[in-house]
């Protein structure tokens, strides 16, 4: 079942970009965060998708919220995709999935690529905004407007 608007996300943990074990509440329930699930690393879509999430990370952060991407690729493989694209957030390595099913992100393409979804989550770490589209270029402004929202309120 699918995380919806008004849910509070569950406390989960998931290897980062460092090789850390990153656990959910060290921001969760402190901070708007701005989690994304997309398909896969040095994709176009989802390489225009970080690209554009480091170009406006200094808004988000001006704003007081994080970003972080997620997708099922290897420790190795985020570490390179954040050193060639010099992203200044974690990627969270979600191989087995657990983290989509925790999330209830579908797949796309008849079940053939993991879906592309973004969670906006408040500062009580309930889910404020989601936007489901293979839409690359769509997920920033969308939510970018849902952390202004939140902290506006």
């Amino acid at each position: 079942m699918a995380l919806a608007i008004g849910d509070k996300v569950p406390q989960f943990t998931a290897t980062d970009t460092n090789g850390a074990n990153f656990d959910s509440t060290t921001i969760i329930g402190k901070k708007p965060l701005v989690l994304y699930f997309y398909p896969k690393d040095n994709t176009p879509g989802c390489t225009a998708q970080a690209c554009s999430f480091r170009d406006q990370y200094e808004d988000f952060l001006d704003l007081g919220a994080e970003v972080i991407g997620v997708s099922g690729d290897s420790l190795a493989s985020h570490q390179k995709f954040t050193k060639q694209y010099k992203l200044p957030f974690l990627l969270l390595s979600d191989s087995d999935r657990k983290l989509r099913r925790l999330f209830g992100v579908p797949t796309s393409l008849f079940g053939m690529l993991p879906g592309r979804v973004t969670y906006v989550i408040d500062t009580e770490g309930v889910v404020q905004y989601v936007f489901n589209s293979m839409l690359a270029g769509q997920h920033l402004p969308k939510a970018l407007a849902a952390v202004k929202k939140i902290v506006a309120q």
